[in-house]
């Protein structure tokens, strides 16, 4: 196996004769001197070519070009990382001769308006190293989560996607045809988790979702990935200490592990208090009309706007750029979520507002057999009997203990974390409604 160094290697070889392997991705041609750079893996290094045989192997050649590079390296405080490459002699292992349709080499405009263009030219452009560190910051933020669930004892499962019917009730959901029989693909995991607390008590998965939503806006796509998570014997509080705990220990790793990235990008560390704060749904219409005069006062739900405020208000007055908001009234519920006992017309549920946007549903579950089965007729108008929901209820007559969970949206969160505008900028290949490629 041949010797290969890496970029971010280049310094700890001063010196030495080395290769490396990767790809065009920048030329400066000034005459005598030439610099070129190449990309792998690691990052970039900045080589330099003063033999003119060397330099016309690259003639006609374009950015995306791979090539085989060896050369003595040089400390150089100019050059990334340090050190770069002198007296290279140039292998062209893949030759490029169209040029780009998107610049791999400059950073690349997100404004609105760009998008489209980002979006479709996307196989391309997310070698564009502002590209690549977003997503290396989100595989980050999967590593993180998986690690704060292993560290709490989660055990990880996948869900099947394809399913007999829109068990969660609502429009939202694609069909396809089955073998003659008409399917559906999954909108959450959630009756799977649920069913996984009797197998393992904590469970969790990081697998796609779909929604057919007909929302073109910032935060809506078809495609999503969400971070799946359900456990048993714990009561509303400590459902959301769990979840506090997630976006603690998540944000604290990334920042840890992708400073780098994250600053190339511009990013703002994250400002949580050490106990998420907690708003009611009321309290937060009334704060909102006393400081904007908008009346959101009696809807059952909060506006982008109110969600925007409440980040706002939450970070100048309770020190954390994330807060709970609960309150949510019983009659807006899931047939799965539980009622306070406390007070009825009161659903155990909570959104997880950050920095503006809301990242995460979570509610206590109705565990109890006669009274989930009564919610699932009265409030769903669900057939106990029907294959979408038989399975599902036969976890609740053989025992479930008091159990809640919650779904976060992986690309929203990489979207605040990293400061995007949209949550698009943080899918690979997103989806939505006008599009289904690349």
């Amino acid at each position: 196996m041949m010797n290969r160094t890496l970029t971010h290697e280049l310094a700890a070889h001063v010196g030495e004769t080395i290769t490396l392997q990767g790809w065009l991705h920048k030329k400066r041609l000034l005459g005598g001197i030439n610099f070129i750079t190449l990309r792998d893996r690691a990052g970039v290094a900045q080589t330099k070519i003063e033999n003119k045989d060397e330099l016309e192997k690259l003639r006609g050649l374009q950015i995306g070009t791979v090539l085989e590079l060896t050369g003595t390296v040089v400390a150089d405080d100019r050059a990334p990382g340090g050190a770069e490459l002198h007296e290279v002699v140039v292998n062209v292992l893949v030759s490029v001769t169209d040029e780009p349709p998107i610049e791999i080499d400059k950073p690349l405009d997100h404004k609105s308006e760009n998008l489209d263009t980002l979006f479709e030219h996307r196989v391309i452009g997310l070698r564009n190293l502002q590209e690549t560190a977003i997503f290396r910051v989100q595989a980050s933020v999967k590593e993180a989560a998986r690690q704060y669930f292993h560290a709490h004892d989660f055990t990880e499962f996948n869900s099947p996607k394809l399913l007999p019917a829109a068990t969660e009730g609502g429009a939202e959901v694609f069909t396809l045809d089955y073998f003659g029989k008409e399917a559906t693909l999954a909108q959450s995991a959630q009756f799977y988790k649920q069913i996984m607390v009797g197998v393992f008590e904590r469970a969790y998965e990081i697998n796609p979702t779909y929604r057919a939503e007909p929302s073109a806006t910032t935060r809506h796509m078809t495609e999503f990935i969400h971070i799946d998570a359900e456990l048993g014997f714990v009561d509303f509080q400590g459902l959301l200490d769990v979840v506090a705990g997630l976006l603690k220990s998540v944000t604290a790793s990334v920042w840890e592990t992708r400073e780098k990235e994250l600053k190339s990008l511009n990013a703002q560390p994250v400002t949580l208090a050490d106990s998420l704060p907690q708003l009611t749904l009321a309290e937060i219409h009334d704060k909102y009309f006393e400081a904007t005069g908008q009346d959101a006062r009696g809807e059952k739900d909060l506006r982008p706007d109110e969600e925007r405020w409440v980040s706002e208000y939450a970070k100048q007055n309770l020190g954390s750029e994330a807060v709970f908001v609960t309150g949510w009234p019983a009659d807006e519920m899931k047939f799965y979520h539980k009622k306070s006992d406390s007070d009825p017309a009161i659903a155990e549920r909570a959104d997880l507002i950050f920095r503006g946007v809301e990242i995460a549903t979570i509610s206590m579950r109705e565990n109890r057999y006669e009274v989930l089965v009564d919610q699932l007729k009265t409030i769903a108008g669900g057939d106990p009997e029907a294959d979408g929901f038989r399975y599902y209820l036969s976890a609740f007559r053989y025992g479930l203990p008091a159990h809640g969970g919650f779904g976060m949206g992986l690309e929203r969160l990489t979207q605040k974390i990293v400061g995007l505008n949209n949550v698009k900028e943080a899918s690979l290949f997103p989806r939505d409604i006008n599009r289904l490629t690349p």
